[in-house]
């Protein structure tokens, strides 16, 4: 739990889309700042930039080959390193992409991203996208991916080895004393040198932005004149980015679990936070409803007292599980725990998860946290983490820069969660330390002269707060409100036909859904 932002995909969670958690700080607590490098790039990729010498990237033709998944081709698209030195070297980019399946003419490609920052494009794609979308957008559209910079194949931000971060994920989250400040910026510090010395060359050009210019010289290559796009959860604010920067290229897009590009750091946190606590309440209703729920019978306010009571004896005594090396401690059962708060089919697990570790087993809550880490059976972690941090420090200043400020702002994050609050305040001290300046600033996107675009809310999303969507709909100029009365992050695909009626007219026909359409 020590990213600002993970919007990232429950496809590979839960079997949906979307996750994101507060903090990108890490401070140090010295009196100085440390140094950093600076760039410019995307501040000046915001421009129209230099089409000569983007030419040729324009003009490129992918090579497509098999790779590996029946019906699937995949190929490896080039882009600038750096947008503000166009000949300054080459990045290499994954794409794969399963072709529209028929009946019906075919629209063109439909590029989706299902969020992170750091979620796979193309693993969402092969194993949820490209097979789980209604038939009839699979039909009339190639379903297409690019992971983003940075991100699983596409030239991926490495930081720790396994054991490292296996280590990593253990530190204590709600320090206690000054010595447990301590551990915990020295370890946000080891982190971000990790990121230095094996990722350096790409971190200063991770950006949102750049990512978003990729999709456009994707969309070309492509042979697409629009853009077309569904992005869930941070890839809400990748296809919204790409509105602002491109608004007569923009076609259908669809933001779903939308986020709010006008709000700091400080603030996506703290509304992130009590969007965890919206949603803890609620599996605390339904699990008080069930036998033998581990939290009791009373209120949800009362389960959440004994859930808080639980992290606080691990944080004491932490309970063994099958790795020795790994017990649990209150750090990994409150990331078990948040992890399942992003879909309600993983309440039961929770729930077990919650007994066995009352009982002295943490294999469950473990289970949990490892998948929310993309950690698997080796030990190996994917680079979402990693991914996830370089552009959330890339993207917006820290929403902290010392343990000073978050002291200051620990009753605002508690108030927003008696649960999770002093820990994801804690949270949002990782990127203070940061090698690379960050590039980006919260902003209203209106993406003016755009087609008409569609943003979709949940009303009890844990990591995408409702506000959220109704904010970009309101700043975005053509943008349009689609509301999910329900629980867990993002809503196509969810269960929900009215939510899915009203997606697909728009995708296949250009129709959006009335403004403030209500689907329960």
């Amino acid at each position: 739990m020590n990213s600002r932002r993970l919007l990232r995909s429950s496809a590979t969670l839960f079997a949906v889309t979307g996750l994101l958690i507060a903090g990108c700080s890490g401070g140090s607590g010295a009196s100085s700042p440390p140094s950093r490098t600076v760039s410019t790039t995307a501040q000046s990729a915001g421009t129209a930039g230099d089409r000569a010498a983007l030419a040729p990237y324009y003009a490129q033709k992918l090579s497509w080959r098999e790779c590996g998944v029946p019906g699937f081709e995949c190929a490896t698209m080039k882009a600038p390193l750096d947008y503000a030195k166009p000949s300054g070297g080459d990045i290499k980019l994954a794409v794969a992409r399963k072709k529209a399946t028929g009946p019906g003419k075919r629209i063109g490609s439909l590029l989706v991203n299902p969020g992170g920052p750091g979620g796979s494009a193309i693993g969402y794609l092969q194993a949820y996208a490209a097979l789980g979308y209604p038939a009839p957008v699979r039909a009339r559209y190639d379903m297409v991916a690019i992971d983003p910079r940075g991100v699983a194949r596409s030239e991926p931000v490495e930081c720790l080895t396994g054991p490292e971060m296996d280590a990593h994920t253990q530190v204590d989250q709600t320090p206690d004393d000054a010595a447990e400040v301590t551990r915990l910026t020295a370890a946000y510090e080891k982190f971000s040198k990790g990121c230095e010395k094996r990722s350096k060359k790409i971190l200063p050009h991770i950006s949102t932005v750049e990512a978003a210019r990729d999709m456009d010289i994707l969309r070309e290559v492509l042979g697409d004149q629009k853009l077309q796009y569904v992005g869930a959860s941070y890839g809400t604010f990748l296809g919204a980015t790409y509105a602002e920067l491109f608004p007569d290229r923009t076609g259908r897009l669809v933001l779903d679990g939308a986020m709010d590009p006008s709000l700091t750091a400080r603030d996506l946190n703290r509304d992130q936070t009590a969007g965890f606590e919206t949603a803890f309440r609620s599996f605390a209703a339904d699990c008080v409803k069930q036998r033998g729920c581990p939290l009791g019978t009373g209120t949800p306010a009362e389960a959440g007292a004994r859930l808080k009571a639980l992290f606080k004896a691990l944080d004491t005594k932490p309970v063994p599980t099958k790795d020795k090396n790994r017990p649990l401690g209150e750090a990994l059962a409150t990331t078990g725990a948040i992890a399942a708060m992003y879909d309600e089919g993983a309440w039961p697990q929770l729930r077990a998860g919650i007994t066995a570790a009352q009982q002295g087993d943490g294999n469950g809550l473990l289970a949990l946290a490892d998948t929310y880490y993309e950690r698997d059976g080796s030990g190996a972690y994917a680079n979402l983490m990693y991914a996830n941090t370089a552009v959330n420090c890339l993207d917006l200043p820290p929403a902290f820069t010392s343990p000073a400020d978050v002291r200051a702002a620990l009753p605002a994050f508690e108030k927003a969660s008696p649960v999770f609050g002093r820990g994801l305040a804690w949270a949002s001290l990782n990127c203070a330390s940061w090698p690379v300046e960050p590039t980006g600033a919260a902003h209203r996107i209106e993406a003016k002269g755009a087609a008409p675009l569609v943003v979709v809310g949940t009303t009890r999303d844990p990591a995408t707060p409702y506000k959220w969507a109704e904010s970009l709909a309101g700043q975005l100029a053509t943008g349009t409100l689609l509301t999910y009365d329900g629980d867990g992050h993002t809503a196509y695909g969810r269960g929900s036909d009215c939510i899915d009626t009203a997606i697909n007219t728009y995708l296949l026909e250009g129709t959006p859904p009335k403004d403030g359409k209500q689907c329960s």
